[in-house]
């Protein structure tokens, strides 16, 4: 059977992830573990197949638990593990991906692929193209900006969103894993995300096309919703709907108010307003900004905010006219001005 189309777009992008960002050489083992729930599971495996030759492949509904785990066993230090999955494998206690850098090992992680459907899978494979001088550029000139700020701006149409503090040291999903301890993680990639220093900082309003629901899914309103923001934390909305309120009495429930903490700036030019997928975890990258709602952030530690107390962090995704650090503008007409 000849590949399709896709397949074959699919494992192009994919042999540059493999030789530039991962680093992945023939004499390295891997094992690539792949189920066929899902249109976009089936896609990747074959391109998988083609990108990577001499991999051992292991059909994860073929199998138990137990013979995936012994598949990881010989691999050792720096070979490669690719993780196809159309919903999440669950393989007992294991925590899959953690254990596996735990063991030095470099881990390809395409999760959730059952929620991306139709056209959607194009802009998945589109977003699995790696231009390492976009990403390696932009992604640096934005942490070397945001490392620097004294202050952020989100201009969303007649609303302003200010960050009236300097912000966390940014941190990079960018292909590039230069003196960091794990290679690899979830795909596609292409992201920098920092976080107010004083949260209580951040003051305005911003509008959002784009939601995390409560079912991880990506949902997108006729109408951009406002958050009105004082003190770091959501108090009112305008043009809210039903799905979204619900979103935030989860929050309110369990944690009594809606802070604001992520801001990202996500580079992944595939992924925009007009081209979205269904899956939050996928979307996050989309070129332009995203907050995430809720107290819990655990890449950064704040006073006061305890671990088991903190359960949401929801991503929304801002219409972002522009985006300036201190008087800077580094976003505007939807694309990244700074680096590249």
């Amino acid at each position: 059977m000849h590949p399709s189309p896709l397949q074959l777009e699919a494992s192009k992008h994919l042999k540059v992830i493999l030789s530039l960002a991962i680093q992945h050489t023939p004499k390295q083992s891997a094992v690539v573990v792949s189920d066929s729930q899902s249109s976009l599971a089936l896609t990747l495996t074959q391109a998988y197949q083609q990108a990577l030759p001499g991999a051992r492949f292991i059909h994860f509904d073929a199998v138990t638990p137990a013979d995936v785990l012994a598949a990881f066993e010989p691999l050792q230090p720096q070979d490669l593990v690719v993780l196809i999955q159309s919903t999440s494998f669950r393989l007992e206690a294991f925590r899959i991906r953690i254990e596996l850098f735990r063991r030095g090992l470099k881990v390809i992680e395409h999760p959730h692929l059952a929620r991306i459907t139709g056209d959607q899978e194009k802009y998945y494979i589109d977003a699995l193209a790696y231009d390492p001088e976009y990403f390696r550029s932009t992604g640096r000139a934005l942490k070397q900006r945001i490392d620097q700020a004294r202050s952020a701006r989100i201009m969303s149409g007649n609303e302003c969103l200010v960050f009236d503090s300097p912000l966390e040291p940014a941190k990079l999903n960018i292909g590039d894993y230069t003196d960091m301890k794990n290679i690899g993680g979830q795909f596609p990639i292409g992201e920098v995300f920092t976080e107010a220093q004083n949260l209580e900082s951040v003051n305005g309003s911003v509008r959002i096309f784009a939601f995390a629901d409560t079912t991880f899914s990506v949902s997108q309103p006729e109408t951009p919703i406002t958050l009105v923001i004082r003190r770091g934390r959501v108090t009112d909305t305008v043009d809210s709907i039903p799905e979204f309120d619900r979103v935030l009495a989860n929050i309110r429930r369990d944690e009594g108010e809606i802070w604001v903490r992520e801001l990202g700036f996500g580079l992944n030019r595939a992924f925009s307003r007009d081209r979205i997928v269904s899956d939050i975890g996928t979307y996050e990258r989309m070129c332009g900004i995203h907050l995430s709602l809720g107290a819990k952030h655990a890449v950064y530690k704040k006073p006061g905010f305890r671990p088991a107390d903190t359960k949401h962090h929801v991503d929304v995704f801002a219409v972002s006219e522009t985006v300036c650090l201190d008087d800077e503008t580094v976003f505007k007409q939807n694309a990244w001005q700074v680096g590249h």
